[in-house]
């Protein structure tokens, strides 16, 4: 491609509505403009590295006998319905009717269609196992899309899907794609975690794990092990149990009566910490929530934060919201910040760390009124207990001695299920086995955001000047930039450069613009090929400068004969490096 010809408009200045780093650079970079809040087009740059992305991701999959298929976007809503997934999404669905009143969703995933579509092929577990995938756009109506290519309510996304006879075929299917996905996102040039993560609105009966692209920009806390390989997302993360006991002989026979004392005006833990000289963890915190409008309470420590995902789950809800003060008040009889634990007739769930106090401080359902030496157990009842918090830094981990958690920041980049037989039994995808039995597929199901992959890439690839793109996914490999546009030794130069590499297969782009060379170079920075060749007055000596992007000092001089070679070399290398397993 010559840069004359190439729809790139770069932009010198950041524009305003633009927060993270990947969606400023790609915006100046000339690769995507917003059509609209959370859509967007994809330049000539853009669509070149989206299509590197694509030739990855397919490559990879079609190398784990997976085939590849294209399925519609615009599904029927009865589908949804079926699977019990019509309501669970809520409004994110895009949801319409066509001219005969029929209703129809513009599909975020596709598990019910791939379902039923192989439920109607698949009979017999002769024609099992099997796994099928697709690259396509995706919908979904985003509340608030915001960091350009991160959350976008239209986006590309490959998502695969396992259909088994047994367990151990899905085990097989879930471990290719893991392998899988680990060389797509090594040959993405990412620095990655492979997270025990929360299956959510995709569901399931077996494990799942998400993928994230370590980024202090990134949505996610990840949580890790100081010492082992213990990695898991904010949702699913857990410390190391709390050591259960009988709290009530704990106390001590002569243990204090739960007593009542005035806190006017001591709502938050904080107020009563100050106010009391005791410890966060020395509170009972007791949080009043409506799962599918029928409240729960729910009792942690004072010093933890409530993990909202991990108590849906224990409560089997779709939806989970903190109730309102009219609510509060309705289910304790007092004002939101003087709840407590004694004397509750609402689901009761206890944090662990909760059930294992000795004693503690809690509110009274009184407003302006607390209880101290409060005893879980003997004051309020232990029979619904688990882990309903967020970890903390620091603390010990849940699998090895020696580690302590730490949290960093991530991007979601993919994520695979075990659904198990979730979809098939509700949409009726059965098989008849050996003995003529008939019995659900089993499932698994795999999913890559292609779109939001070069977002991550960018936030971990970039400098002052603009993005450095990896090898693969660089929307051209070579850049090659005449000093003067009326030097004809210089353009006589390039336009050979540019002829040898493009025969070799090396995508190159040719700067036949005449525009100053400062310019020129500042595109450069920009636009982030990995190698940059400039051809100056060197030529006269056949020589030209050779730069790769990002690299530290000044550019080699090189002479122009060995160029085609020496690129061919640096590349091989890097994909070498990308194909090696690592560990």
């Amino acid at each position: 491609m010559r840069q004359q010809s190439l729809l790139a408009p770069t932009m010198r200045e950041t524009p305003a509505d633009a927060e993270a780093v990947s969606h400023q650079l790609l915006v100046r970079g000339g690769y995507i403009r917003q059509l609209s809040a959370g859509v967007y087009s994809f330049l000539p740059l853009g669509r070149r590295v989206l299509r590197n992305a694509e030739r990855i991701v397919r490559e990879e999959m079609e190398r784990t006998g997976a085939q590849e298929v294209l399925l519609p976007a615009l599904q029927p809503a009865d589908l949804w319905r079926k699977s019990g997934r019509y309501e669970v999404y809520g409004p994110e669905l895009v949801r319409l009717r066509d001219r005969g009143d029929r209703e129809f969703v513009l599909g975020p995933t596709h598990e019910e269609v791939i379902t039923e579509l192989v439920g109607q092929e698949i009979a017999t577990y002769r024609k099992l196992p099997v796994t099928l995938f697709q690259i396509q756009t995706k919908f979904r109506d985003e509340r608030r899309p915001r960091f350009g290519l991160l959350r976008c309510r239209e986006f590309v996304m490959k998502d695969a899907y396992s259909f088994a006879a047994n367990w151990e075929d899905l085990d097989t299917a879930y471990r290719a794609m893991y392998d899988a996905y680990h060389r797509i996102f090594e040959r993405s040039g990412l620095a990655f975690r492979a997270v025990e993560a929360d299956a959510g609105a995709i569901g399931g009966e077996g494990g799942t794990h998400e993928f994230m692209a370590i980024a202090e920009s990134g949505e996610d806390d990840v949580v890790t092990c100081s010492h082992c390989d213990y990695a898991a997302n904010m949702e699913k993360a857990a410390g190391r149990p709390a050591v259960r006991g009988n709290n009530i002989e704990a106390a001590g026979d002569n243990a204090a009566e739960a007593e009542k004392f005035h806190t006017p005006g001591l709502r938050s833990i904080e107020d009563l910490v100050t106010a009391l000289g005791i410890r966060g963890g020395e509170l009972i915190k007791t949080l009043i929530y409506m799962a599918d409008g029928k409240p729960a309470a729910v009792l942690i420590r004072g010093d933890r934060t409530l993990n909202e995902t991990k108590v849906k789950n224990a409560l089997d809800a779709v939806e989970l919201e903190l109730a309102d003060s009219e609510t509060v008040r309705a289910v304790t009889g007092a004002s939101t910040g003087f709840a407590g634990p004694i004397g509750l007739q609402v689901p009761l769930l206890v944090d662990e760390e909760v059930a294992v106090m000795r004693h503690g401080v809690a509110g009274a359902n009184e407003t302006d009124y607390h209880v101290r030496h409060v005893v879980p157990g003997r004051d309020f009842p232990l029979e619904t207990v688990g882990d309903f918090r967020n970890v903390a830094e620091d603390e010990a981990c849940p699998n090895c001695e020696e580690g302590k958690l730490r949290l960093i920041r991530g991007i979601e980049i993919g994520h695979v299920f075990k659904l198990g037989t979730k979809y098939s039994e509700k949409l009726g995808a059965a098989f008849v086995d050996a003995d003529g039995e008939s019995r659900p597929i089993i499932m698994g199901c795999y999913g890559i955001g292609v779109t939001r992959l070069l977002s991550a890439v960018i936030e971990q690839h970039h400098d002052e000047n603009g993005m450095i793109w990896p090898a693969e996914l660089a929307p051209f490999k070579v850049h090659v930039i005449p000093v003067s546009h009326q030097d004809e030794a210089q353009m006589a130069a390039a336009n050979r450069l540019y002829d040898e590499l493009r025969e070799a297969g090396i995508d190159t782009l040719l700067d036949d613009r005449g525009e100053r060379l400062g310019v020129k170079l500042k595109d450069a920075d920009l636009i982030g090929i990995p190698i940059r060749i400039v051809i100056g007055k060197g030529i006269a000596e056949g020589e030209v400068e050779w730069k790769a992007r990002g690299s530290e000092g000044a550019a080699e001089r090189v002479a122009l004969d060995r160029i085609c070679a020496s690129v061919r070399d640096w590349l091989a290398e890097r994909r070498r490096f990308c194909l090696t397993p690592k560990g």
